[in-house]
């Protein structure tokens, strides 16, 4: 895990970005290898920077990983990388593929089977967006690290 010194990256000047970069190349052990990463990383993040992480958060971390990085693989060709960031409460799960169609969510439809790993996405993250690079795309999910007392993430509104 790497920290980068305050002020890169986007943050604050009294803030240390935590990261961790991924490269996927495509065997068949990728999502369950970037599963374990993301648990190794929110592990360290609490136990070398007394970040606290809640059992919601870990959970629900693994599973945008999954499916961003299953997406990845069935969609593009090529590498994947997989970027895991604190920035400031939340955990943004960063995955790049050299695909330049950007997903798009579909209408809900109960009688789909599977391709639902966007809609599942964007229904248990407190950010999600997709950019278009150079070369492929880069999707990003945020995470709440904690949840509040009545078991509502934080940054997200009853509804």
């Amino acid at each position: 895990m790497d920290a980068a010194p305050a002020g890169e990256g986007g943050t604050l000047p009294f803030e240390r970005l935590i990261q961790t970069t991924v490269a996927l190349d495509g065997d068949g052990a990728d999502i369950a290898h970037a599963r374990h990463r993301a648990v190794d990383f929110l592990a360290r993040v609490q136990a070398e920077h007394g970040l606290p992480v809640s059992q919601r958060a870990l959970d629900v971390t693994q599973l945008v990983v999954s499916e961003l990085v299953t997406n990845a693989r069935k969609y593009a060709p090529g590498p994947v990388l997989l970027d895991l960031r604190i920035v400031g409460d939340l955990v943004e799960v960063v995955v790049w593929d050299s695909e330049p169609v950007l997903p798009i969510a579909r209408a809900a439809d109960a009688g789909r089977v599977g391709q639902h790993g966007l809609e599942i996405v964007m229904a248990v993250a407190q950010g999600f967006e997709v950019q278009r690079e150079p070369v492929g795309k880069r999707v990003t999910a945020r995470i709440a690290l904690l949840d509040d007392p009545g078991g509502i993430p934080l940054g997200r509104n009853p509804l």
